[in-house]
């Protein structure tokens, strides 16, 4: 499926070659600083590597984060849960746009032809999640991670830690050219109704 990968790609690149110039300037604009956030991720093998995004947060993000937490136990809990916040003040207008549309992974096409992910795979990790899978981090370590996956197209934060999870699972273990383009044609409308992107 390597093969696959690099086609797709490069393919999306070239086609949103525009999209992607005018999304840099977005970012830029509505919040002057880095356009691209490249983040320590869990990848095949468990070896690390930088996963790009659009920047999508706030240049002082991490002390917002570490204030709201500290003051706040409802989204401490939150994010203990899910790692995730679905009122994030980190979050830029633009920002939050660019997560509900999914626009802000399209700088992984880089990583995908860089070899550190697939289009197709279990969801990149941080450090701090990969107690979450226990005993079946190694299945998640068989896999490249993916821009899309079971996970993606199937309610995205709106699914429980532990069914993510299991979804990262089920497709480490099976696998196969049919299920990986099966799961890129139901991405288009699973990114469109934007169900649990925040």
């Amino acid at each position: 499926m390597r093969l696959f990968d690099i086609l797709l790609a490069l393919v999306a690149l070239l086609f949103f070659a525009p999209l992607l110039l005018v999304i840099a300037a977005a970012v830029y604009v509505s919040d002057p600083g880095a356009i691209l956030f490249a983040q320590r991720r869990i990848g095949y093998g468990g070896a690390y590597f930088r996963c790009f995004k659009f920047r999508s947060m706030a240049v002082n993000a991490e002390a917002l984060l570490a204030d709201l937490l500290a003051s706040d136990p409802q989204a401490r809990l939150e994010w203990e849960l899910s790692h995730k916040l679905k009122e994030d003040p980190r979050v830029t207008r633009v920002g939050s746009f660019l997560r509900k549309s999914s626009l802000d992974e399209l700088p992984q096409l880089f990583n995908v032809l860089r070899g550190e992910m697939s289009i197709v795979g279990p969801r990149p990790i941080v450090e701090a999640e990969k107690r979450r899978y226990g005993r079946y981090f190694v299945h998640y370590c068989m896999s490249r991670p993916g821009i899309t996956g079971l996970w993606q197209i199937s309610g995205r934060s709106d699914v429980s830690y532990q069914r993510r999870v299991a979804f990262d699972v089920a497709y480490c273990r099976s696998q196969s050219l049919s299920l990986y383009l099966r799961i890129i044609l139901m991405t288009a409308p699973a990114v469109l109704m934007a169900k649990g992107s925040y």
